[in-house]
């Protein structure tokens, strides 16, 4: 299905610098296997109900100037970065 070429070329285009490209293959098929699933799930035929409104009902949108550094108020600043929560692959 997935080739190492195929995700070093991703990879590449999404400029995300991966050592092993081989170490992916396994987790690309794992999620073409879950799409696989998604989609014969057979929801073509389910009546998904949609309320629909005007533009017209719509709150009008007003800006509210915010005068303190906003950066300066968020929890995990340190420095000239914001700490966040590490992301597993």
């Amino acid at each position: 299905m997935v080739t190492s070429d195929q995700i070093e070329r991703v990879s590449k285009l999404m400029k995300i610098d991966v050592d092993d490209h081989k170490e992916y293959i396994d987790k690309v098929h794992t999620m073409i296997d879950y799409f696989d699933i998604l989609d014969s799930a057979g929801v073509e035929s389910e009546d998904i109900s949609v309320q629909e409104i005007s533009i017209s009902n719509l709150r009008e949108d007003k800006h509210i100037p915010f005068n303190e550094k906003l950066i300066e108020k968020i929890n995990h600043y340190k420095g000239t970065y914001v700490r966040a929560p590490k992301m597993s692959l």
